[in-house]
């Protein structure tokens, strides 16, 4: 079976990937919207040979930053990185874009599945819980409606750890059980520097989910 999965080189996509990999063959999509933490794009290709993929795509997105505007903090160069959650870090229906040019992937492929890593840990993220994925999955199928009753498309399902009730610490320990030390090679930092800051909203949750795992967190982070 194929699946079409969102990856980002982040912790959450990698751990999610892993975890596929047991049932699935790999397609991944990465895009490039415009976002400051371009070491992200780095990690996305490292880990997409690591899980040996069957197909990986980087795609450049860019213009998205200028629609955009001044509105969000991951692609306006202008504004801080907060290192809580401040809705100014909620790009305007990224996930939505993303799982739309996934699923187009996805038909082309003729996969069933198309992934991303939310969990129940972005709940404050109205794109990452499950009513939104339900909802974006009846509108992309009824899209191609006329292809799939026809037999020329095969219906896809989106899914994500959120749906299956697990929080980063618990897709951290099945993505750790079977990557080992590696993870420790996934990016989450959203800033621009070559190093993970240990400062913005992202390192915070990063360092939390190792903590409530009970891992030690080997990631060099510029400020510890």
């Amino acid at each position: 079976m194929k699946a079409v999965i969102v990856f980002s080189g982040g912790m959450d996509s990698v751990c999610m990937a892993a975890h596929l990999k047991k049932r699935y063959d790999l397609y991944g999509i990465t895009f490039a919207y415009g976002q400051k933490a371009g070491r992200e794009l780095e990690a996305a290709r490292y880990f997409s040979k690591a899980l040996k993929f069957r197909e990986h795509r980087v795609v450049d997105i860019g213009f998205m930053k200028s629609l955009y505007e001044k509105t969000n903090a991951l692609t306006c160069g202008n504004k801080p990185i907060p290192s809580k959650f401040d809705y100014s870090i909620v790009v305007p229906i990224r996930n939505a874009v993303f799982l739309t040019i996934a699923s187009a992937w996805a038909f082309s492929k003729g996969a069933g599945l198309v992934a991303y890593g939310a969990h129940k840990d972005d709940r404050q993220y109205p794109d990452c819980r499950p009513r939104f994925s339900r909802m974006l999955e009846g509108a992309i199928n009824e899209g191609e409606s006329d292809g799939i009753r026809s037999g020329m498309r095969r219906k896809v399902a989106i899914w994500s750890p959120y749906a299956a009730n697990l929080s980063k610490s618990s897709l951290l320990k099945i993505g750790h059980g079977l990557l080992g030390d590696e993870i420790f090679r996934t990016w989450s930092c959203y800033s621009q520097s070559r190093m993970q800051c240990g400062r913005c909203e992202s390192c915070n949750n990063r360092r939390r989910a190792f903590a409530e795992a009970g891992m030690a967190d080997r990631t060099r982070y510029r400020f510890p």
